[in-house]
């Protein structure tokens, strides 16, 4: 039995929440007319029951939990559709946490011991960059400036 578009965006947004963008797609793929998803999405904006802002506050957090760093975040977040100044407020990379976020990180995949070898301090560098750290952040990690054995 079909359900109405309103029905089917709440029954995605139980789950979790969505970005405006990510809801649409998934409605898009239901066969839904484009007119139909922005009315249903509209009135679910101004219900308060769809919110980018909601969205991207959850999803950061989230994010950070799993060890993601801010540049990573940021990009996925743009990928949902979230505009620049939503993800602007929930995601500042010059936040001290992410550093101490990116040495958590570090000890977490390659133990307490910092690396002495340059091999190694590349190879924890380039698995932070990919967690989306800024250099900043990873030099700060690996104790680049007077680190002391």
């Amino acid at each position: 039995m079909a359900c109405s578009i309103r029905e089917a965006a709440m029954n995605y947004l139980a789950r979790r929440e969505h970005s405006r963008r990510e809801l649409e797609q998934k409605l898009a793929q239901k066969d839904f007319s484009s007119a139909e998803i922005n009315g249903a999405l509209d009135q679910l904006i101004d219900d308060g029951l769809l919110s980018d802002a909601r969205f991207a506050e959850s999803y950061v957090n989230a994010r950070r939990q799993r060890g993601s760093g801010p540049l990573k975040i940021q990009a996925e977040l743009k990928m949902r559709g979230v505009n620049d100044e939503i993800v602007a407020h929930y995601l500042e990379p010059q936040d001290a946490s992410w550093r101490e976020l990116a040495e958590e990180a570090r000890r977490k995949r390659f133990g307490d011991a910092l690396p002495d070898e340059y091999a190694q301090r590349m190879r924890q560098a380039r698995f932070l960059q990919q967690r989306g750290f800024t250099h900043e952040q990873i030099n700060a990690a690996l104790k680049t400036e007077g680190s002391s054995d």
